[in-house]
């Protein structure tokens, strides 16, 4: 069973704030999905090649071709704001 101090601790490294409910709620789906994790480990996977995708899947590669591209005029035409040639965007933080 994983601890309460355990999902308070990873609530803070998740910068999340919890209510009283949603601890004891998390404590219970996290407890049961490392239930889960201990049942996988048990699995005998001698002899099953690893696998990264349940199908094959390839990279099918464009040419990167040189071709027309818009004016600044138009990349800023619908611009919700423009400072000095640049997209101005709201400050994070």
């Amino acid at each position: 069973m994983i601890s309460r101090e355990e999902v308070e601790h990873m609530a803070r490294l998740a910068r999340l704030r919890l209510e009283e409910t949603e601890v004891e709620s998390l404590q219970d789906e996290l407890s049961r999905v490392m239930e889960y994790v201990g049942c996988l480990r048990e699995l005998d996977l001698a002899g099953v090649p690893v696998t990264v995708n349940a199908v094959n899947v390839s990279n099918i590669f464009r040419p990167d071709d040189e071709g027309p591209c818009l004016s600044r005029e138009e990349v800023f035409a619908n611009a919700p704001a423009v400072e000095r040639g640049h997209f101005l965007v709201p400050r994070i933080g």
